[in-house]
């Protein structure tokens, strides 16, 4: 299954396009940030306000994926275990990460405090990950929100070929939020859909889950999406949910998708929605690489992203 690790390649690349732009939730703010811009991906300076990393570096969404596909670059065995290692090492105490979790802690206690940390972010999910793994709980993942982190941890693995059962273990280690595993699961069975080439993936998914209680919601929320097909997108992404959380990055990620022709277009669109425009852009990225191929991904684009070049081209897996 290596060979389709260019899906892996296209979340990639469109969460490091997004990046400089993540967490913009003023859409006035944003138009002005990208006026008179065609292509407003890789903004050269940083715009997020909450933290600034490097043009071409990747969010914390996509790099507990980044942490994944390390894991099973050094061998298939013991792999739980040893991503939980690599979670300790990549975001836990002594990293960047961990310590702009103390500076933050720090800057809150500032009133009405909105400033940008030097530095990534570290997300909700992966702090209790980290701490459940330090008191050595059999099961690792947060439990207070419900966002996107165990289905961009789980993605290199899926991509490896593992069943299903142990795919949920894997968004485990980093979620236990119900939620966010029925959402983590359809976004997989939409790519896996793509991956096998399926002309429509999202009608199909209907069809073979429309009799299945715990796709019910999902079904529902993909129809309703479907309802507000014709409104602009920034719009309908405002209805559906800018934030972070499922059900809404799910929804606004699936409008963006039956609205785009292609990769390029569908993450422009998602980025100019403005919100948690990451997470969406880790789903949208890796379906439209495994729905049309890895020459979907803009050449420039690639080029743009430090984790391609440094770990997927590095290693010979696209």
């Amino acid at each position: 299954m290596k060979n389709n690790l260019h899906v892996f390649l296209g979340a990639t690349v469109a969460d490091a396009a997004a990046r400089p732009l993540h967490w913009v939730y003023n859409q006035k703010k944003l138009e002005i940030f990208i006026k008179g811009k065609n292509d407003f991906t890789f903004l050269k300076k940083n715009k997020s306000p909450f933290y600034n990393i490097k043009t071409g570096k990747v969010s914390g969404y996509n790099d507990v994926g980044q942490v994944m596909l390390k894991t099973l670059l050094e061998g298939n065995k013991d792999i739980k275990k040893r991503f939980k290692i690599n979670i300790i090492k990549n975001f836990g105490p002594g990293s960047i990460y961990w310590k702009n979790l103390k500076l933050r802690a720090k800057y809150r206690k500032v009133k009405d405090w909105r400033g940008i940390i030097k530095g990534p972010w570290i997300h909700q999910n992966i702090i209790e990950t980290i701490n459940n793994i330090k008191v050595k709980k059999k099961t690792t993942g947060g439990s207070k929100v419900n966002e996107s982190d165990g289905f961009c941890a789980a993605l290199p693995y899926f991509l490896f070929g593992y069943d299903l059962k142990s795919l949920k273990e894997i968004i485990s280690t980093i979620t236990v939020s119900k939620i966010s595993m029925k959402y983590a699961l359809a976004k997989f069975y939409l790519i896996d859909m793509a991956l096998k080439g399926e002309k429509d993936p999202i009608n199909e998914f209907i069809r073979v889950f429309k009799k299945k209680l715990y796709f019910s919601k999902v079904i529902k929320d993909i129809k309703k999406v479907k309802k507000i097909k014709t409104l602009p997108h920034p719009i309908a992404v405002k209805k559906l949910g800018m934030a972070c959380s499922y059900p809404g990055t799910f929804n606004s990620s699936i409008h963006s998708i039956i609205n785009s022709k292609n990769y390029k277009e569908a993450i422009l669109k998602t980025i100019k929605a403005g919100g948690c425009n990451c997470s969406r852009a880790n789903f949208i990225g890796a379906y439209f690489a495994a729905y049309q191929g890895v020459k979907t991904i803009p050449k420039s684009w690639i080029k743009k992203t430090y984790p391609a070049k440094k770990l997927l081209i590095k290693h010979n897996i696209i």
